[in-house]
């Protein structure tokens, strides 16, 4: 009996221990509740990913674009993480199932939101921001309806105001990525990173990173 007990104990300690462990579980498309248009569901893979952290909460749902369309790499390429996207693409969508901060420290409500990638203006008002240019732009998904449309900065800057409800644009960082690999990680400044692979329309895997819960250092 003492080592059937020693067993059940282990078993338990063990299944704890994995309850403790951030990672990704697969979902079906985004459902009806969630509020996403019909012609953005139509350009999201069919598969997303729920992400949670390590007390087991879930952070955010991602489901990613079945195709982005890619530009050539124009002559900022050396400065930037994707030169291969066009700015205001659509990339995806996230929904949160409760209250989250977006890179600048911004509450962010819960629901549901496209994600577009921008780049931070160089006009010397965003000094020290972000070690990098490349971002994704939160924007209620209830207001983007066209996947295939593309916004004048000032256009995409105002329609990401209404994800935070102040006068500045809902902000989550993009960083390096490397690997053709679907994962959550923390990184050394505290920032949890969802990795995973961009598909584009001329075939080609993009490695890409997201900073889905972490701000920037102030």
């Amino acid at each position: 009996m003492r080592q059937l007990s020693s067993i059940l104990v282990a078993v338990t300690l063990c299944l704890t221990c994995g309850a403790q462990t951030a990672g990704l579980e697969t979902l079906g498309p985004p459902t009806p509740d969630l509020g996403v248009p019909a012609a953005v569901v139509q350009v999201l893979d069919f598969h997303g990913n729920r992400l949670r952290l390590a007390d087991g909460s879930v952070l955010c749902d991602i489901w990613l674009r079945k195709s982005v369309p890619a530009q050539t790499a124009n002559k900022e390429s050396n400065e930037l993480l994707y030169p291969e996207l066009s700015e205001s693409t659509l990339i995806g969508v996230i929904s949160f199932p409760k209250a989250a901060t977006d890179f600048r420290g911004q509450p962010i409500a819960p629901g549901t939101y496209t994600v577009r990638y921008e780049l931070i203006p160089e006009d010397g008002n965003h000094l020290g921001v972000s070690p990098n240019r490349d971002f994704l732009l939160l924007v209620p998904a209830a207001l983007d309806l066209d996947p295939g449309a593309l916004f004048k900065f000032d256009e995409l800057v105002q329609m990401s105001r209404k994800a935070t409800g102040t006068n500045h644009p809902g902000p989550l960082s993009l960083a390096q990525a490397s690997e053709l690999a679907t994962s959550l990680t923390k990184d050394a400044e505290d920032h949890w990173l969802f990795s995973s692979v961009l598909k584009q329309d001329r075939g080609r895997d993009l490695p890409f990173a997201l900073i889905v819960k972490g701000t920037a250092a102030q």
